[in-house]
């Protein structure tokens, strides 16, 4: 049933509500050209009002229709009910062909279901928790560096890129990656700029042999990739060969021992390289964005920021381990930070059969997109949905929440299985943050989110720190 959420009442919202910075949504929608620019410069410059207020939007590209769905009833039949008519579309699976063909974001059916299952006991509760001391001594780090540059503006979005390939590091490759970790930031860097730039000619439907002169900036990205993966590839698989003692028991190991538990398959090369990537990929960029998009709204709220750093204090104590657990309020602006600027702006499928959505015919063929940024944000789920109000998080609350409204990870089969190992890091490196710091806007900051896959500040996150 198409309802508003009752999760958030108006009553509760303070009167200096924060409004973090978004595109306006248009009056009307875009013509064929003018749609063709904006989605090259930032897909988000293109979502319309109806978007916001409607539960299903239809409109088309030049070689589809599309349906913008935002009814949570019709979300859940499409990911979950009927998830088998729905498959990875043809823009979806272009944009991220390059490098993760055959990984877990983007295999299908047979292969998809069975690398889940081979890869499921990579991210499980315990094996999760057991990084968290990994996770906060980069955190430690990132404190130690900033801790440096004391009372001036540091950009917390390069920061956040550096510390979860800290991360990443102690937690998947613990022998290093073999190259200076700056080199693979700045790969990631032009990889996500590359393949996040919807290219014209996929739009257009042109076939894929006709050259896309954006992706040549790629080729020296992937070649760093495809020598980063060999490297400790190789070497781990040597280190395993002379047995297993002294072999660090961290992703990379588990990846390369990983069995589907029906079958007793291990990955294929192609699988592993892929998945391997796919791992540095996701697990650096997505957790990076969320971390910084937290300390941007932290930076511009003092009472968020007072309510953190009590909590950090209250319990993060030197030579303890952090209980992820006991950070609530500290997940509470996570979350709220997840539903404002989503790490995944829209999650598209591809109807191979007749449906119905929302109550509107959808024919075989139709694209369905489903946009967390619009879906978090629209009028009729969320009670003042413009606003950084975390509240809305908090346990009492946090429950009336329909599970099909808020999806940052997606949901169903398909959510993000790393969700639980992003949620650890970004809570440890926050709070850690936020006990040694406080926070301040730079006058000239004009913070414009822009979707490249993943959603990003544009020009980085520059922030005054000065220690508490």
């Amino acid at each position: 049933m198409w309802r508003p959420d009752g999760q958030a009442c108006a009553a509760d919202v303070d009167h200096d509500d924060l409004i973090p910075p978004v595109p306006a949504p248009r009056a009307q929608p875009l013509g064929l050209l003018a749609l063709l620019r904006v989605l090259t410069r930032n897909p988000l410059e293109a979502w319309t009002a109806a978007h916001f207020e409607e539960p299903l939007v239809v409109g088309g590209l030049s070689v589809a229709p599309v349906a913008v769905v935002s009814d949570p009833a019709a979300v859940r039949r499409v990911l979950l009910e009927n998830a088998g008519n729905y498959e990875k579309d043809w823009l979806q699976r272009r944009v991220l062909a390059n490098g993760l063909t055959d990984g877990l974001l983007t295999a299908e059916g047979h292969q998809w279901r069975t690398q889940r299952r081979a890869l499921a006991p990579l991210f499980a509760r315990k094996t999760v928790q057991s990084f968290a001391p990994a996770m906060a001594a980069a955190a430690d780090d990132l404190i130690e560096r900033l801790a440096r540059r004391d009372g001036q503006i540091v950009d917390l979005a390069v920061e956040a890129t550096r510390v979860t390939l800290d991360v990443l590091e102690r937690t998947i490759f613990s022998d290093g990656f073999g190259h200076d970790a700056e080199q693979i930031r700045l790969a990631m860097k032009t990889y996500f700029e590359t393949i996040g730039a919807i290219d014209p000619f996929d739009v257009l439907g042109l076939p894929r042999f006709i050259p896309r002169p954006r992706r040549r900036r790629l080729r020296a990205a992937l070649r760093l990739f495809d020598a980063t993966i060999d490297a400790v590839i190789s070497s781990r698989r040597r280190a395993l060969s002379r047995g297993r003692d002294g072999i660090p028991s961290d992703i990379l190991t588990l990846l390369l021992e990983a069995v589907d538990p029906q079958t007793g398959n291990a990955l294929s090369e192609r699988e592993l390289r892929a998945n391997i990537l796919t791992f540095i990929a996701a697990g650096h960029e997505t957790t990076a964005n969320l971390i910084t998009w937290s300390l941007y709204l932290l930076s511009r709220s003092r009472r968020w920021r007072a309510r953190l750093q009590a909590e950090a204090d209250r319990e993060i104590r030197p030579g303890v381990d952090v209980v992820v657990d006991r950070l609530v309020e500290t997940r509470a602006v996570l979350d709220e930070a997840n539903r404002l600027y989503p790490p995944i702006a829209a999650i598209s499928r591809q109807a191979l059969a007749d449906d119905v959505l929302a109550g509107v015919p959808i024919r075989r063929g139709t694209m369905i997109v489903i946009a967390p940024y619009v879906l978090h944000r629209h009028r009729k789920l969320w009670a003042k949905p413009e606003v950084f109000d975390p509240r809305r998080f908090l346990p009492g609350a946090r429950e009336t929440i329909d599970r099909f409204a808020y999806l940052p990870f997606g949901v169903g089969p398909r959510t993000c299985i790393g969700a639980a190992f992003a949620l650890q890091e970004a809570a440890i490196v926050v709070a850690k943050v936020m006990r040694s710091f406080d926070l301040e806007e730079a006058p000239e900051l004009a913070v414009e989110p822009v979707l490249k896959v993943t959603l990003r500040p544009r020009g980085g996150l520059p922030l005054r720190l000065r220690r508490r």
